[in-house]
């Protein structure tokens, strides 16, 4: 037992009947037992459950699953894949909630944390993307266990599970992968714009067989993909979104919000491999400039080698943080797509003294967003325009896309 642990409120293995409350941000509900908070997993508010205490530091809370349904809401469904319940897969958290009360829960939790982190009241619709809730993951890390199985973890686990598939992934995509025998490490499965399956290992090792079904793109192992009317060829493991209408939608609203003015200059921070910069850049045209910051040398090779033919892009490979206090000029519009922990104060504080009159912020964590909106907030920008959209079907996770402006 941990150190840090109190047995006397340790409920490790307890069964408790629980009355549920509230979603919360993470893919839970609230529910509350002798004084502490339970966060219930499988659950729905309004439900009674039987869950089983999974985790408890001896705080003021302590997590739980439910194994038990006494009293179901409406929108419980029956969960389409066996590994979605109580001890399984940790990559689906709403399986067991009927799509369109999946997007209901997400715009619940987005308008809590907008009114609890930055003071702002707001009714969020959280849209639905096309293809529906399955088969819609085109990228899949699969890691492998101590026998070169690949499969995936358990929920909050090292564990690996030896699944028979993920109905999460496009149909037939893992049959290449399940069932053979790899190295240590993690298999990377990705299908591309044209349908082909690409397999990669951490070990550099391809998947042994005979290859049957198998795409490797070519000697040089590149992904193609497609978006904004422009193809890309992606290094193994560089990052491209995994729901393949999001780069398109994404691409849409920001060229929209951004706006940015011919002969102007726009920056494209955590840029990629250039997606927004290649909007940005038919917007400034040749007399203009787009600058993109991104930390990941794969990804920005990939990204000129793709924006060639727009000179006006430039690149900077390099923390955000480390590159953004050396940028010249005052930008006209910024883009900025952080990975999960957001900007963060001192980030914010660095673009706000830059002047941007607007920043273009693409968020996939509700709480990073609201939290940074209100550091905006504090150098003078207002929230515009948010819109949210259900990139991730059958998890807590979605997409955001928000319009910061100061006043000229």
């Amino acid at each position: 037992m941990s150190p840090h642990v109190n047995s006397a409120l340790d409920w490790t293995d307890r069964v408790l009947e629980l009355q549920v409350d509230a979603v919360a941000h993470g893919g839970h509900c609230v529910a509350r037992h002798d004084g502490r908070v339970v966060f219930v997993r499988h659950a729905l508010p309004g439900e009674r459950v039987r869950a089983v205490v999974d985790e408890d530091t001896g705080g003021g809370f302590c997590r739980a699953d439910a194994v038990a349904v006494l009293a179901a809401s409406p929108d419980r469904v029956a969960a389409p894949c066996t590994w979605a319940r109580a001890g399984g897969c940790g990559g689906c958290d709403l399986q067991h909630v009927a799509p369109a009360a999946q997007r209901g829960w997400k715009a619940r939790v987005l308008t809590e944390q907008l009114a609890r982190l930055a003071g702002l009241h707001r009714e969020i619709e959280v849209e639905e993307l096309p293809g529906g809730p399955l088969g819609w993951r085109t990228r899949v890390r699969l890691a492998v266990d101590d026998e070169g199985r690949a499969g995936l973890r358990a929920h909050r686990s090292h564990d690996v599970l030896a699944v028979a598939d993920c109905p999460l992934a496009p149909p037939g995509a893992l049959d290449t992968v399940l069932g053979r025998r790899f190295p240590a490490g993690e298999v990377d499965v990705v299908v591309d714009a044209g349908g082909a399956v690409h397999t990669t290992c951490t070990s550099g090792v391809r998947p042994g067989g005979d290859g049957a079904g198998e795409d490797h793109a070519g000697d040089d192992g590149s992904v193609p993909v497609r978006a904004a009317g422009r193809e890309w060829r992606l290094s193994p493991g560089v990052f491209w979104q995994v729901h393949p209408a999001l780069p398109d939608v994404l691409a849409q609203v920001v060229g929209e919000w951004a706006a940015a003015p011919r002969g102007g200059t726009a920056w494209d921070l955590y840029g990629g491999v250039g997606l927004f910069a290649a909007v940005l850049a038919e917007q400034v045209g040749p007399d203009g400039s787009v600058t993109v910051v991104e930390s990941a040398r794969a990804a920005v090779d990939d990204g000129r080698a793709a924006l060639a033919d727009l000179p006006q892009v430039g690149w900077r490979v390099g923390r955000v943080e480390k590159v953004l206090t050396g940028l010249p000029g005052v930008p006209d519009v910024v883009v900025a797509d952080p990975p999960r922990k957001g900007l963060g104060r001192a980030v914010v504080d660095a673009l706000a003294a830059h002047g941007p009159a607007q920043v273009v912020y693409v968020a996939c964590d509700p709480a990073a967003l609201a939290r940074d909106v209100a550091f905006f907030a504090g150098h003078g920008y207002t929230l515009g325009p948010l819109r949210a959209f259900d990139a991730f079907p059958m998890t807590h996770h979605m997409e955001c896309v928000a319009l910061l402006s100061r006043p000229t």
